[in-house]
C-alpha cells in the first residue's frame, strides 16, 4: 500500500551520522529532491519535522501523515518511520532529548505559527554547541515551548491491522476513485457489511466513508504538490473520485478549512 506501508522511497538518502545530541535541543536543516526519502528508521530522541517548502509523507506501521508546507509532524522517540518528498522539499528537524517534559506525546501533525517560524529561523543560526545558560539557551527553550503548544491538524490516515480491512484499504490506495460501497466490498471478501463497519470503527475510529474520503483528500494533497508539473484541480478531482471540481473543493474546504490553492 503506497500510503500505509514502510516501503522504501524511490531514492534513499542516508542521515548524516548522529550518535548523540550535541545539545538537548538540536536543529538541522536539510533538502530532499523530488522522489527522495529516508528508509524506515527510529531515533533515541523526539523529532519535530517541519516542512518549510514542499510536501512530505511520513509513514509509520500504524498509519501515515501528509505534511504540507508550513506544517510539521511530531515523532516520538523509538517510533520507526519513513520519510519521502513529494517534489523538492526544504525542511528542518528539531531533535529533542526524550527526557525533557515538553518532548512527550504522540505522533501528530501541527500547523506552524508565525512565532514558531521566526524562532526556528533564529535558532537555526546558532552554533551547534550553543551556550545553554546564555541567551541562546533561552531562545531554544522558548522555541520548544512554542512548538509544544501548536494546534493539531487533521492530517493522519490510520492503517487498520485486520487483514480484511487492509485488503480494502490497499485496493483504495491504489485507486482512490473506486466507487464501491462497503456492501460491495463485503460481498467480495465474503464477510457481512455489518462486520466490516464495526471493524472500521474499532480500528480506525472512523466509518468506511469517512476513511475513504480522507484517503481521497490526502491523495489530492499529494497531487496538488505536483501542480507545477501540469496537473489541474479538475484532473485531481476526477482522479481521486469526485465528479466535479466544485464537489472536490467543497470536500477539501470542509476537511482543511481552506480551498486547495489557499491551503498550499
Amino acid at each position: 500500500m503506497q500510503h500505509n506501508t514502510m516501503s522504501t522511497a524511490t531514492l534513499q538518502r542516508s542521515h548524516p551520522p548522529l550518535d548523540h545530541l550535541p545539545r538537548p535541543i538540536y536543529l538541522r536543516a536539510e533538502t530532499l529532491p523530488a522522489g527522495a526519502g529516508f528508509a524506515a528508521h527510529a531515533h533515541d530522541w523526539v523529532q519535530f519535522l517541519y516542512a518549510l517548502s514542499g510536501m512530505l509523507r511520513v509513514v509509520l506501521p500504524v498509519g501515515s501523515f501528509v505534511v504540507p508546507p508550513r506544517h510539521a509532524v511530531w515523532i516520538p522517540a523509538g517510533v520507526r518511520h519513513q520519510v519521502s518528498a513529494l517534489g523538492e522539499v526544504q525542511f528542518c528537524s528539531v531533535y529533542i532529548d526524550a527526557a525533557l517534559p515538553e518532548a512527550g506525546g504522540r505522533c501528530r501533525v501541527v500547523e506552524m505559527s508565525s512565532l514558531g517560524r521566526e524562532l526556528m529561523v533564529a535558532a537555526k543560526a546558532l552554533p551547534v554547541e550553543y551556550d545553554e545558560q546564555a541567551r541562546a539557551g533561552r531562545l531554544v527553550a522558548t522555541l520548544l515551548d512554542t512548538l509544544a503548544d501548536l494546534p493539531e491538524a487533521q492530517l493522519y490516515l490510520p492503517t487498520p491491522s485486520d487483514p480484511r480491512l487492509r485488503r480494502i484499504c490497499e485496493a483504495l490506495a491504489g485507486n482512490p476513485a473506486d466507487p464501491r460501497e462497503l456492501e460491495a466490498w463485503a460481498d467480495e471478501i465474503h464477510v457481512s457489511s455489518r462486520t466490516l463497519a464495526r471493524l472500521f470503527a474499532q480500528e480506525t475510529s472512523m466509518g468506511f466513508r469517512a476513511w475513504r474520503q480522507r484517503l481521497r483528500l490526502y491523495r489530492a494533497l499529494e497531487l496538488l504538490a505536483l501542480l507545477a508539473l501540469g496537473s489541474s484541480v479538475t484532473h485531481i478531482a476526477l482522479e481521486v473520485g469526485y465528479g466535479s471540481s466544485s464537489a472536490f473543493i467543497a470536500a477539501f474546504k470542509a476537511q482543511f478549512g481552506k480551498a486547495p490553492g489557499a491551503f498550499l
